[in-house]
């Protein structure tokens, strides 16, 4: 898509939409090509699963420590069932 095309889409300023562009861009999330006096922007979809792994480390930490959490929970539970 354009950029312009792309500002449409969005409820937000053009020079908003252009500084979310720079970012992705160097970040390697999409690819800006010039054809004549228009920008076309291509995702690079490919570059999410770096972003995936590092989300998943994080779920993988939360899940143990909420696992952890119910265990707790669940004995606390138990003794305030017996008492």
């Amino acid at each position: 898509m354009n950029l312009n095309a792309i500002a449409d889409k969005f409820n937000v300023s053009r020079p908003a939409i252009s500084q979310h562009i720079k970012i992705l861009s160097e970040c390697g999330m999409i690819v800006i090509r010039q054809e004549g006096r228009e920008r076309f922007c291509e995702a690079k979809l490919d570059a999410l699963d770096e972003v995936s792994d590092w989300v998943n480390q994080y779920r993988q930490f939360w899940q143990k420590r909420f696992n952890s959490l119910d265990t707790y929970l669940e004995k606390i539970k138990s003794k305030n069932k017996s008492k």
